[in-house]
């Protein structure tokens, strides 16, 4: 088997409200964007992945990963990862495009990704996890509305100015909904960005006193209250901390994370397969976790088919016992927005999300809504290749790359 043709695509999806993230403070999000790969097998085969974007930044990437892929053989992974290392050198982060080739696998073979990799169908519980920064009135009403709606789990953001205007939204929050649901706290540290607003970055003392106030109130973890890339300072907090640390949802990989693991910087760790090395290199840290008895949460803000890789993540990890990140901010950051060009992934009414079947990664892409919100900017093919490199290296050195080429 082989990759016989390479389709990317900008996919921008209007939202019907103004989202305001807290990663990038200050900046309105009108669009879920995103770049789409479709990646086909000389016999036939799809396979999609998706990498968020802010717009259309990837113009470029296929005549960058092209010649990488063309050719190439889906099933390889190692093969395709040390393809897609080799690409990134030159500053794209592609590890997102990987998936696609276990999409292609999970097809070929007639099974779930979560199969291939191990695991098994089972329906797990999904925490609501926000995105922005409400008034603690207005969010004590919308977790209390989520409760009703069986989320038994949430988590909240944080990032203002001052360290005391967090603590009080968080004592105001957890007086307002009682104890009967859990809460996390997102400190949205770990790869800040004061584009807009200039919100300070933490530093260990800061950490370790927010730490502290999150014990007071019964908050069961802190995600990224520190740089993602201070592994000392991570260590550091974990050792001293009140309540559990988490971290690394966009660290680049394996070979990052391992360094995490060898430091101790976590209870909990959240490489997100879409950034932090694709499906094989988040394996590795899963039975990382599993040697070193720390816990395995994927981040999953990113957009449907992001949600479906990471699910499938945990849907491997057979000793998984923590709810899946479940992005939802209303009214703008919805299922229908979220997930976009895919049918709407929505728990039940206890809060519980039902396994995928589909073989593959278990979502099929709505060709009537990605021709509505998407526009394919790169299309390649073995003939096209053919012709492109003869343009630019002339026939000689043409048949000389091929011929050397199928000499390796």
């Amino acid at each position: 088997m082989k990759i016989a043709a390479i389709e990317l695509y900008h996919v921008s999806i209007p939202l019907r409200h103004t989202f305001w993230p807290t990663w990038i403070p200050g900046y309105p999000q009108s669009h879920n964007s995103f770049t789409l790969i479709k990646l086909v097998t000389d016999d036939g085969i799809e396979g999609y992945s998706a990498g968020t974007s802010m717009g259309t930044e990837r113009q470029g990437l296929g005549e960058l990963i092209g010649g990488y892929l063309m050719g190439a053989d889906p099933t390889d992974i190692d093969g395709i990862q040390a393809l897609l290392k080799q690409a990134g050198f030159l500053g794209w982060r592609n590890f997102w495009i990987e998936p696609a080739c276990w999409d292609i696998i999970g097809k070929s073979r007639g099974k779930p990704v979560y199969e291939l990799l191990g695991g098994e169908a089972r329906t797990i519980p999904v925490y609501c996890s926000t995105g922005e920064m409400h008034p603690p009135g207005r969010r004590v009403e919308e977790l209390l509305a989520m409760k009703e709606r069986g989320f038994t789990t949430a988590k909240l953001r944080v990032k203002n100015r001052m360290l005391k205007d967090d603590i009080e939204l968080l004592e105001a929050v957890r007086k307002g909904i009682g104890d009967g649901m859990a809460l996390g706290v997102d400190a949205n540290q770990g790869w800040l960005v004061t584009i807009v607003d200039k919100i300070p970055p933490w530093d260990l003392e800061r950490a370790t006193e927010f730490a502290k106030a999150c014990a007071d109130n019964g908050i069961s973890w802190l995600e990224e209250p520190l740089d993602s890339r201070d592994y000392d300072g991570n260590a550091a907090l974990k050792k001293i901390s009140p309540v559990r640390i988490s971290g690394a949802e966009l660290n680049y990989g394996w070979d990052e994370i391992k360094i995490m693991l060898e430091k101790d910087c976590f209870h909990i760790y959240q490489p997100d397969a879409t950034f932090a090395g694709g499906i094989a290199q988040v394996e590795k840290v899963i039975k990382a976790c599993h040697a070193n008895k720390r816990e395995f949460s994927p981040h999953t803000w990113t957009n449907g088919i992001g949600f479906y890789v990471n699910w499938n993540m945990v849907l491997a990890d057979r000793n998984n016992k923590l709810p899946l990140e479940y992005p939802l901010e209303e009214p703008s950051w919805t299922p229908e927005f979220r997930d976009g060009i895919i049918e709407p992934i929505l728990p039940d009414s206890n809060g519980m999300l039902h396994p995928p079947r589909k073989p593959g990664l278990g979502f099929e892409i709505d060709k009537a809504l990605l021709k509505k919100y998407g526009k394919r900017f790169f299309k390649l093919t073995e003939t096209r290749l053919k012709i492109k490199v003869i343009r630019q290296k002339g026939l000689k050195a043409a048949l000389d790359l091929k011929k050397r080429k199928e000499s390796r």
